[in-house]
Formats: structure tokens, sequence, C-alpha cells
């Protein structure tokens, strides 16, 4: 009966009960670690690439079906990952979606908001890119923008509702 326990335990917590010592178990977790480096070192360029988009586009749509409010700015960390993902300098990015490479720091280092043209761009841009990779709803980048300023004031609620909330009155109510 407690082989049945420990057996449910295992599997409970993903132990695999097949091993018989710890130093087994690291045994194979490092045979395991150094055939997944082997296989990746064989990847091409364009290999990676592809998988990193596909990364992305995951990490992308998770933020927006679970939004996670708190104040880092999300659409700059997916702009810069998109961005490193296919080029090698930004400056190369800038100049291929025609924008000023200073203007294009200063939305990854989150000193200036990203205008609408600039996420027009950034749309047609991945629209393109994202072609031969998967599908990508290219409204995606609106999503993750707006999803984020709506992260930001709620994760600030506590600093701002005090001083609003003394703002707000309601002089007539009507039933309903």
């Amino acid at each position: 009966m407690t082989e049945d326990k420990n057996l449910m335990m295992d599997l409970e917590y993903g132990i695999d009960s097949r091993y018989k010592s710890g130093l087994e178990s690291v045994s194979e977790a490092t045979a395991l670690m150094e055939a997944r480096l082997r296989r990746m070192k064989m990847l091409s360029n364009d290999q990676i690439t592809k998988a990193r988009l596909l990364q992305l586009k995951l990490k992308m749509e998770e933020f927006i079906n679970h939004p996670v409010y708190d104040n880092h700015n999300h659409f700059s960390n997916f702009l810069k990952f998109y961005i490193d993902s296919i080029y090698s300098k930004r400056s190369i990015f800038a100049k291929d979606i025609n924008v000023d490479p200073v203007s294009l720091s200063q939305v990854i280092n989150n000193h200036r908001e990203p205008k609408d043209e600039f996420i027009l761009k950034l749309m047609i841009h991945s629209e393109k890119v994202y072609k031969d990779v998967c599908s990508f709803n290219k409204k995606i980048w609106y999503q993750i923008y707006f999803n984020n300023k709506i992260c930001e004031i709620m994760a600030k609620q506590e600093q701002w509702q005090p001083d609003i909330e003394k703002q707000v009155r309601i002089s007539e109510v009507t039933k309903v």
C-alpha cells in the first residue's frame, strides 16, 4: 500500500520512479541536456529565427489572453525581441520601416510612446516577416500596446485612486 502511495506522489510531482538514486537521475538529466545542445547546434540560423518568432507570437498571445498587471513595458520588450530576432542591428530595422533610429531607440527604451504610424508600419513589417513562419494576426501589436497601458494603469491604481476619488462625486442618481 505504501508503494502505491509513493508511486502516486512521484507521479503527482513529476518524479520518474525508474531511477534508483539521485545520482542516476542527475546523470540522465545531464545526458538529456547534452543531447539537446548537440541538436540545437545543428539548427540553421533560419530555423532559429523561425523558432524565436514563433516563441514571440506565443508569448504575445499569452500576454493578451492573461495580462499581467505590473509596471513593465511589455510592448517595448516584445518589440526588442522581435527586432533582435531578425536583425543584427536595430538601425537596419529602423531604415526598413522608414523610422528615425533615435525615435526607435526612444520607443524601445520607454522614453517615447509609439505613434500610430509606427505601429502601422510594424504591423505591415511583421505580417511580411511571419508570412513564411506561421499565421500572425497583425493587429496583435495594437492589442499588446493597449493591454500594456491597461496593465500599467491598474498596477498603479493604489497610487492614483485616492486622489481621483476625491474629485468624483455623484450628485444625482436615478433609480434603475
